[in-house]
């Protein structure tokens, strides 16, 4: 019997993380909103009422990869949120490439009601769900 995981997605920003949830069953995400950052520091408040209201089993964060295989600018500070993801709520965090979500964002229905980062995450999620096997 499978279990149906809640996945809870983000687009990190140094400005906003955009954020978007899922489950695995359906391979369906929605775009939730945005987070905002303010001084480096993200709203964790803000994060912890979405993990709250969700009780996500996993986080999924976009990581832009280069074309030339070198470690994008935003690496460290992807690397750093998700470390912090994890150790405040003891939950796996999964990566995919995102270089084109937020490109293949703009102008969508989402974007227009959400913002363009939140829209972002919807296509992280959703790209992530392509990725894993069926379970």
């Amino acid at each position: 019997m499978h279990t149906v995981r809640t996945v809870l997605a983000f687009d990190f920003g140094l400005r906003r993380i955009g954020a978007a949830v899922g489950q695995d069953l359906s391979r369906t995400a929605q775009a939730l909103g945005t987070i905002k950052v303010k001084q480096h520091r993200p709203d964790w408040d803000g994060i912890g009422r979405l993990v709250h209201e969700w009780q996500p089993d996993l986080f999924v964060l976009g990581r832009p990869e280069t074309a030339d295989g070198k470690p994008h600018s935003l690496a460290a500070a992807i690397e750093r949120f998700a470390g912090r993801l994890h150790g405040r709520y003891g939950k796996p965090v999964h990566f995919i490439d995102e270089r084109l979500s937020s490109y293949a964002a703009e102008g969508s229905a989402d974007a227009a009601r959400l913002g363009v980062d939140a829209a972002a995450a919807r296509i992280i999620l959703e790209t992530w769900f392509e990725t894993i096997k069926p379970r």
